[in-house]
């Protein structure tokens, strides 16, 4: 478990330092905000891992270090400041201010911008999790009854973004005027996202021989990184917007979901050095599924508030039950390995994984 002694360390750092400074209530509050982060992106851990084992091993340690700077200061702190000042119309300066020295008065203004926020964060997660259940080229399905009629679907072009921008229309229909317009701008730019990551591809493209092979790797590295830090804002919307019903300090809120993020990177390259995914086959379904949850939850927490509670043990039975398949599947396939011929011939679907 090496992944996790960076993470141990700095944990136990943080709570010896708080509970000296300012005592053990806050030195508890900062353990339960890392808690809530990583029970809202163990599912984004993993398809963090299904993105970065293709990715060269130095842009792997960016992800761990860049990445986490951005993923603490800038989706955990810098983030949520811009979106207040946007919703608001206050400046950047006024914002900050208020976090300062009325964190309760940009609490409520962080609220006020909740649905924009959920718009923005649901759409580009449902897009995500569209994105894989209609991929017609997977050759493993979990619950092939399902995945089989979308896959059937994903040979309509564009039709997650189809269904994406239905499903805002429809969401926009329903809520009331004063929001209306802050749900269609956040979804909107949450779809625009995850378009503009998902063809940097085709943008960039140039032909073989104008490329070397370290320049592919480079131009691969980037993208991968930038998709992967747009998937990790999404997924930071819920905790942060529900740190403050935990506490109103910025520095206890940052610090926990902070060392959350540490924990979820560092699973996510356990995931990776350990090969699990290849181990676990149904995994990253489940955590697609899961993310497919997060969306709609995120999405319905526009015009019902859905404590966060809810979130997380969605996602971690969603990810258990990819688990506990997986290794069902790995036990047929040590039974079939040991079985007579007449037994294979009988139960021929014995090895099928779709």
């Amino acid at each position: 478990m090496r992944s996790f002694y960076g993470s141990h360390a700095i944990l136990t750092l943080a709570l010896i330092t708080v509970f000296v400074t300012d005592g053990i209530k806050d030195a508890f509050l900062v353990l339960v905000l890392a808690i809530l982060e990583i029970s809202l992106s163990v599912d984004n851990a993993v398809v963090n891992a299904g993105v970065l084992k293709n990715m060269e091993p130095i842009w792997q340690k960016r992800f761990l270090t860049w990445g986490m700077l951005i993923a603490v200061f800038g989706m955990r702190l810098v983030f949520p400041v811009m979106v207040v000042t946007f919703a608001t119309g206050l400046s950047a300066h006024d914002v900050v201010m208020l976090v300062m020295n009325s964190p309760e008065q940009y609490a409520h203004h962080l609220h006020q911008a909740h649905p924009m926020i959920a718009s923005l964060g649901g759409m580009f997660l449902l897009m995500v999790g569209l994105s894989f259940m209609l991929d017609e080229t997977r050759d493993v399905l979990w619950v092939g009854g399902i995945e089989k009629r979308l896959q059937s679907l994903g040979k309509i072009d564009a039709v997650n973004t189809t269904i994406s921008l239905a499903c805002l229309l429809i969401i926009s229909a329903t809520v009331s005027s004063e929001i209306k317009s802050s749900v269609l701008m956040g979804g909107i730019w949450g779809i625009f996202l995850y378009g503009f990551v998902s063809s940097l591809d085709s943008l960039f493209a140039v032909s073989d021989d104008q490329m070397s092979i370290t320049q592919t790797a480079k131009r691969g590295g980037i993208i991968a990184f930038l998709y992967l830090e747009l998937l990790d804002a999404s997924f930071s919307f819920d905790g942060v917007i529900g740190a403050f019903a935990i506490s109103q300090e910025i520095q206890i809120i940052t610090l926990g979901l902070g060392i959350g993020a540490l924990y979820v990177r560092s699973l996510t390259i356990y995931l990776v050095k350990k090969g699990v995914l290849d181990q676990y086959i149904y995994l990253e379904h489940g955590a697609h599924y899961a993310i497919l949850a997060l969306a709609i939850l995120m999405l319905a927490s526009i015009v019902h508030e859905i404590p966060e509670a809810i979130t997380g043990v969605t996602g971690a039975v969603l990810i258990g039950l990819s688990l506990w398949s997986s290794n069902s599947y790995k036990k047929q396939q040590a039974a079939l390995l040991v079985a007579p011929e007449s037994l294979k011939q009988r139960y021929p679907n014995l090895h099928n994984n779709s």
